[in-house]
């Protein structure tokens, strides 16, 4: 039995809403990873990331258009992901970059300060027990 129109307009919507959720969550694991040079930890990394990434997309389509998974799904998967990856991925890795260095430097003075004070402290009591 076809699908209504309905349904195919939400079928290729929603497909391609998994596309970029699946470069945003590549950009993440991205970001994350960094520059790792074991190649085992590379691999075992990767193959985790996409099959959590299998995973995301498969329980978002199950809820959204009972994960019929035709090959026209994948299609639009595929398109949106080169789509986002093409036109989206440099500003929003960017993005994410800049957001990981002001939490670094944040923590890094919270850290710092909190520490400052133990410091002398901790020098205070040493030179008294000479």
């Amino acid at each position: 039995m076809p699908l209504s129109l309905n349904m195919q307009f939400n079928l290729i919507l929603y497909s391609s809403i998994a596309g970029f959720i699946t470069g945003l969550l590549f950009d993440i694991y991205r970001g994350i990873r960094g520059l790792n040079s074991i190649k085992v930890i590379t691999i075992i990394e990767d193959i985790l990331f996409w099959v959590l990434t299998a995973l995301i997309i498969f329980t978002f389509l199950l809820y959204t258009n009972y994960a019929f998974l035709t090959p026209y799904v994948y299609i639009f998967i595929i398109i949106a992901l080169l789509i986002y990856l093409r036109l989206f991925s440099k500003y929003f890795y960017s993005l994410e970059k800049l957001l990981i260095k002001k939490v670094n430097t944040i923590i890094r003075i919270v850290f710092k300060n909190i520490i400052y004070p133990i410091k002398i402290i901790f020098s205070k009591v040493m030179d008294k027990s000479k």
